[in-house]
C-alpha cells in the first residue's frame, strides 16, 4: 500500500511540474513564434489596433454587417446564448434581426437572408460572413456610399477568403476598411 501511496504522488508532482511549467512554457514558446506573437492578429487603420480574428461590431449602411454576437463581441466572455432552435425567446430574436435587415436592405425576400446574418455563433466573435451574405448586402452600402454595385463587388472578390475546401468567406472587418479605402 506505500508503495501504491508513493508512486502516486511521484506521479501527481511530475504532473504538477510539466502541466504547469514545462508545457506553459512551450506553449508559450510556440505562439511567440506565430504571427502576432501569441497578440493575435491586428490591423492598424487610422491609428486604431483591431484584431482581425473577432468580431467587430458594425450597423451603418454604409458597411457590412457582422454576424451577430452573443456576447456582444466581447472576447472576454466567449460563448453562445445556449438557447435551442425550439426557444421562444430566441424564436424572437432572429424573428427581430429579421425584421431589421429586411427594412435596411429593401428588395430583398425573407428566403433570401443567410442564416449568419441573423443567428450568433457558437462563440459570438466569429469575424467572418458567409459569401452569400456579403452579397446580399451589397444594393444596401452601394446606395449608402452612392457608388456603383460592382465596386463593392469588387471588394467582396478582393477579400474573399477561398479555402481548398468548402464554400468562401469574407473578412467584415477587412471588408471595411476597403470599403472605407474606395475613391
Amino acid at each position: 500500500m506505500k508503495a501504491n501511496i508513493f508512486s502516486s504522488i511521484k506521479l501527481t508532482l511530475l504532473c504538477l511540474v510539466f502541466f504547469s511549467g514545462l508545457y506553459t512554457l512551450i506553449v508559450y514558446g510556440a505562439a511567440t513564434l506565430a504571427p502576432g506573437q501569441g497578440e493575435g492578429r491586428t490591423i492598424t487603420y487610422q491609428n486604431k489596433k483591431y484584431y482581425t480574428n473577432v468580431g467587430q461590431h458594425f450597423t451603418s449602411e454604409q458597411y457590412f454587417w457582422s454576424r451577430p454576437s452573443a456576447v456582444d463581441y466581447n472576447a472576454a466572455g466567449s460563448g453562445g446564448s445556449n438557447k435551442g432552435p425550439s426557444n421562444p425567446g430566441y424564436l424572437e430574436t432572429v424573428a427581430a434581426r429579421i425584421d431589421t435587415f429586411l427594412k435596411y436592405n429593401p428588395g430583398i425576400e425573407r428566403s433570401e437572408i443567410p442564416a449568419d446574418l441573423v443567428t450568433a455563433s457558437g462563440s459570438g466573435l466569429d469575424p467572418h460572413i458567409s459569401e452569400q451574405a456579403a452579397k446580399v448586402q451589397i444594393k444596401r452600402i452601394a446606395h449608402a456610399r452612392g457608388i456603383a454595385e460592382d465596386d463593392v463587388r469588387k471588394v467582396v472578390d478582393n477579400v474573399l477568403e477561398r479555402p481548398w475546401f468548402g464554400k468562401g468567406h469574407l473578412n467584415v472587418l477587412k471588408a471595411n476598411i476597403a470599403l472605407d479605402q474606395i475613391k
